[in-house]
């Protein structure tokens, strides 16, 4: 009985250690939330964020915030696709982003 609960305590703790290591962008769902939608979110929501602050929010990095490669990351262009609003906003701010 005390080997189970062992083992069931050993299976948390490797969890918790991978889910600390690794974890979803900042403000965005996970295989929810497109760069549009989630910057669309960040603006409108109940802080009202600027568009620098919602993109630096969404923006994804290349090591998707893994601990390890941080120093190495940098951002993905966002995706931007089907939304002239916010494309014109990221060339005013100096984003760089797909069309």
């Amino acid at each position: 009985m005390q080997m189970k609960n062992t083992l069931r305590l050993g299976f948390v703790a490797v969890g918790l250690t991978l889910l600390g290591g690794c974890s979803s962008e900042v403000g965005r769902l996970p295989l929810v939330d497109t760069d549009i939608t989630c910057l669309r979110k960040q603006m409108a929501g109940p802080m009202y964020l600027s568009f620098p602050l919602a993109a630096n929010t969404c923006q994804r990095m290349t090591n998707h915030n893994f601990m390890f490669g941080e120093k190495n990351a940098k951002p993905i262009p966002l995706n931007l696709k089907d939304a002239p609003d916010l494309q014109k906003q990221a060339d005013e701010y100096g984003y760089s982003y797909t069309r």
